[in-house]
């Protein structure tokens, strides 16, 4: 029997976004491991049925020892449709909870969907740890766990949050900064028609820019130039863009001088109040949608001097600290993650103090660029955090399962499976 070369199983039941990003991280890093994964769309379905299609898919082996899985499977269910799993040290991660997760307000009936939590809970109760990206998506699932069940009719469970508590710990999100940003001093201008100003950052600035080595949050803009804002949140409810553009009306009616981009991923249901921005917007519009490249993405973000968040859900923030990194000064509510994150420096408690605060901003907008930034984005970066998810992903000393051949009777190693068709 060949020895095992594969002993981690990675399952990334929506692989887009930041679920993706992680996964390939760890794929490509973490000596030993498979990875199995479904497309990243219709996250409700594969919420669902992800659990049903990945029993079918992941290969049969003898050799795996450790399964790392995100919360948007259903461990439960795959635990029970694949029995050989059962013994595998079974990690989750959390990237968000579904037992705070705004519902859509806009919706006829807006109430809260009781199986996405309750998955959550039950794979809580199948894992042998469970891992948060913070603190404030670890405390909030677990003190909201008894009164998520006062939603059943009768025969409540109790001491369900008691029982997950011990296998709960805190894993910043790994973030893989740039080592190198391009040297921007605000080449380009937001002049012109507003078809030209929503293009990507192009190709044709590239005679113009450097690249030069930064740590962390340097910034090269020039003085005398507009405050260039930037949005790069997924383009969706949850990051309540009304109060967003609703700042930055309010910015155009009070004559200030700005730029605007507004990046971020976009999926086929895209919030009414963007096409309306974009309108009302037009002439302060310098980058809008989303950039093609990684590349490009953080040449926006190096060129903009202020980031602003206006979310009602965020768990963690990876465009936030990019943005930062990159060298923008943040505005974040006061709420959510961000407290455990952000200075109180950054934060603003009203729609009206964050109006405030750029409007300050772009009446002295060299003041900004002068300010510290007092964050150390270093400490969420992958080389800080990589000791630690490989000594939670280091496989057991003792074998995990019996030998388990599939159909052809083959046992299945080095296998990668990406079901990019379902």
């Amino acid at each position: 029997m060949a020895s095992c070369k594969n002993t981690i199983l990675l399952l990334e039941p929506f692989y887009t976004g930041s679920h993706r990003q992680l996964m390939d991280l760890l794929h490509a890093e973490i000596p030993g491991s498979s990875l199995v994964t479904m497309t990243g769309k219709k996250w409700h379905w594969r919420a669902r049925t992800g659990a049903l299609y990945l029993s079918q898919t992941i290969p049969r082996s003898h050799c795996f020892r450790t399964l790392f899985a995100s919360s948007v499977l259903n461990l439960a269910e795959l635990i029970a449709l694949r029995p050989d799993l059962s013994p595998l040290k079974k990690v989750l991660y959390f990237h968000e909870n579904q037992l705070t997760y705004p519902v859509q307000a806009h919706k006829q009936r807006p109430e809260r969907d009781f199986q996405y939590g309750y998955n959550q809970i039950m794979s809580c109760l199948v894992a042998n740890q469970v891992l948060f990206n913070s603190e404030f998506n670890k405390t909030s699932f677990l003190a909201n766990i008894k009164s998520f069940f006062k939603l059943m009719p009768d025969h409540h469970p109790s001491g369900l949050a008691d029982q997950i508590s011990p296998k709960c710990h805190v894993l910043n999100y790994p973030i893989v900064f740039p080592e190198t940003v391009p040297e921007v001093n605000n080449v380009g201008s937001a002049t012109g028609d507003v078809t030209s100003n929503m293009l990507c950052a192009s190709q044709n600035k590239e005679d113009c820019v450097k690249h030069a080595h930064i740590s962390g949050t340097k910034r090269l803009k020039k003085d005398d130039s507009p405050l260039h804002i930037v949005w790069p949140h997924r383009w969706e409810h949850d990051k309540n863009p009304e109060s967003f553009f609703q700042a930055m009306l309010q910015l155009q009616a009070a004559g200030c001088d700005f730029q605007l981009s507004v990046i971020g991923d976009q999926y086929s249901e895209v919030p009414a109040i963007f096409e309306e921005a974009s309108s009302q917007l037009k002439d302060k519009i310098r980058y809008w949608g989303f950039q093609k490249t990684r590349g490009e993405y953080f040449r926006v973000l190096h060129e903009a001097d202020v980031v602003v968040s206006t979310a009602n859900h965020e768990f963690f923030g990876v465009a936030m600290l990019e943005a930062v990194h990159c060298g923008c000064y943040p505005l974040v509510p006061n709420r959510l993650v961000y407290p455990e994150i952000f200075p109180d420096e950054n934060i603003y408690n009203t729609d009206n103090q964050l109006f405030k605060r750029l409007r300050d901003f772009c009446k002295n907008p060299s003041m900004l660029r002068r300010k510290e930034i007092k964050i150390n984005t270093n400490r969420y970066s992958w080389a800080s955090l990589r000791a630690q998810f490989l000594e939670i992903l280091e496989p057991p000393t003792t074998p995990a399962a019996t030998a388990d051949t599939s159909r052809n009777g083959h046992l299945a190693e080095n296998a990668d499976i990406n079901a990019s068709n379902v």
